[in-house]
C-alpha cells in the first residue's frame, strides 16, 4: 500500500492503485459491467494527458474522481439526454460503506427497477432486460430480439428515455400532496 502524502512511481502505478477503485464506483452508477469497463477506460484515457504522475496521489485520486464524474455525466447525457447521477467526492470509495448497506441499496434499486419495467412496453422492457440485466452486448441484444443493430440501439435509446419518464413521473408523484 502506497501512503496518500507519497507520489506514485510511474503511470503503471497509477493505473494498478486505482483501476479497482474507479471500475466499483463505475459499475455501482451504471449497473452493468461492459458499461463500467468503457467508463473506466474512459476516465483513465482522460486523465493520461492532464494529470502529471509525480502529484501526489490525494491529488491523483481527486483528480481521477473528478474526471470519473465528468465521463460519467457525459455517459448519461449521451444515454439519457440528461444527467442522472452524482458521484460525492467524500464518498469515493465503495469499501466505506457500511455492512449490509450495500444489499439492502441493491433490494431498493432492484424493486424500483423492476417497478419502472413494469411500467414499459414490452420491446422496450426486452432490450433493458437484455443489456443492463443479462449484461448482452447491443449486437447480442439484436440477435436475440431479431433486429438490425442500429434498430436495437434506437429501441434501447427510446426505452432509456421512457424509464427516465417513468421516473420522473413517479418522483413527482410522490412529492405531491
Amino acid at each position: 500500500m502506497v501512503l496518500p502524502s507519497a507520489a506514485y512511481p510511474d503511470w503503471d502505478a497509477i493505473y494498478t492503485d486505482n483501476v479497482g477503485r474507479i471500475y466499483r464506483l463505475m459499475f455501482a452508477k451504471v449497473g452493468n459491467r461492459p458499461d463500467a469497463e468503457d467508463l473506466t477506460s474512459q476516465v483513465f484515457t482522460a486523465a493520461f494527458g492532464p494529470l502529471h504522475a509525480s502529484a501526489e496521489i490525494g491529488q491523483v485520486r481527486a483528480y481521477l474522481t473528478a474526471t470519473a464524474r465528468t465521463v460519467l455525466a457525459e455517459h448519461w447525457r449521451r444515454t439519457l439526454g440528461h444527467q442522472v447521477t452524482e458521484i460525492d467526492p467524500d464518498a469515493t470509495d465503495l469499501a466505506d460503506q457500511a455492512p449490509g448497506a450495500e444489499e439492502a441499496d441493491n433490494e431498493a434499486a432492484g424493486a424500483r427497477a423492476q417497478q419502472i419495467l413494469d411500467a414499459l412496453p414490452e420491446r422496450s422492457r426486452q432490450i433493458l432486460v437484455l443489456r443492463f440485466l443479462r449484461g448482452y452486448t447491443i449486437r447480442q441484444a439484436a440477435a436475440e430480439l431479431g433486429v438490425t443493430v442500429a434498430n436495437a440501439k434506437v429501441i434501447q435509446h427510446r426505452a432509456l428515455r421512457a424509464a427516465a419518464d417513468v421516473e420522473k413521473k413517479a418522483e413527482m408523484e410522490g412529492e405531491a400532496p
